[in-house]
């Protein structure tokens, strides 16, 4: 069997070991993780917060610091202006989450909660209920409602406008999840393909002693490699995305234009 067909083989294994599976009781390993991800999230915060001086010493300390600073003024005063501060605590959990469980799902042996859909789900769920509750809050129950059709139409566009407005609110809610989802399980499903690629023609190599089947297997790790960069970009980015549009949706909710 050569490298190829023994790779053709594989992948299914590979494309399987990313399906949830019960670790304990009704636990999957993307539930585990989740939970794991959100303890090293409090644990970073109070750790850091703690530490937190008038002039930073520390550099990680510094770094955390700086990330705060980087929601605060670029997710929450950029774009929700007017009273953005009382939604930062929101933004910044959001947005650490995500990034430190996109980064622990790097590391070979951890898997990323924000892997599966169910997960994702949650956390779009959350951001769905939150920027809902707040246009509620600051319009009233009826005001939110008609604030899907802006003021000044023609009386006969209203309905159209307003059902369009609510479908697109509500579609919200599914982009969130899925496009996270759907960047980091293509992304670590990619990494995955590059390192069984790059095991599978060594391998091949070493076995049937054929130099050229092994080293075949270099452009494939120098692949992984740049893919492995450009993860933890997509890792970065991602966390970012989710949290500037969870803002976007609390400004455009309590706006009153």
């Amino acid at each position: 069997m050569n490298a190829l067909e023994m790779l053709s083989e594989e992948v299914p294994h590979l494309q399987a070991s990313f399906d949830p599976t019960i670790v304990f009781g009704g636990v999957t390993q993307y539930i585990l993780w989740m939970v794991i991800c959100w303890i090293i999230t409090l644990v970073l915060i109070i750790a850091v917060g703690r530490k937190l001086t008038l002039i930073p010493k520390n550099k990680f300390v510094n770094t955390v610091e700086y990330g705060y600073q980087f929601v605060r003024n670029d997710m929450g005063e950029g774009i929700i202006g007017h009273g953005f501060k009382k939604h930062v605590p929101f933004l910044a959990t959001m947005f650490f989450f995500i990034l430190i469980s996109n980064f622990v799902g790097l590391i070979p042996g951890c898997k990323t909660p924000t892997g599966t859909i169910s997960v994702t789900w949650a956390l779009a769920t959350i951001s769905f209920v939150y920027f809902n509750f707040w246009g509620v809050k600051a319009k009233g129950g009826l005001g939110y409602l008609k604030s899907f059709a802006p003021s000044g139409l023609p009386a006969v566009m209203v309905p159209i406008i307003w059902f369009l407005e609510l479908i697109s609110t509500c579609i919200r809610w599914l982009t969130l999840a899925v496009r996270l989802y759907g960047n980091m399980f293509a992304g670590h499903m990619v990494l995955g393909i590059f390192a069984l690629a790059s095991s599978v023609f060594l391998t091949c190599g070493i076995q049937a002693l054929d130099p050229l089947t092994g080293v075949l297997s270099l452009p494939w790790f120098l692949l992984l490699v740049a893919m492995y960069a450009l993860e933890t970009l997509v890792a970065f980015l991602q966390a970012y995305v989710f949290t500037v549009l969870s803002a976007v949706y609390v400004q455009i909710a309590t706006s009153t234009h």
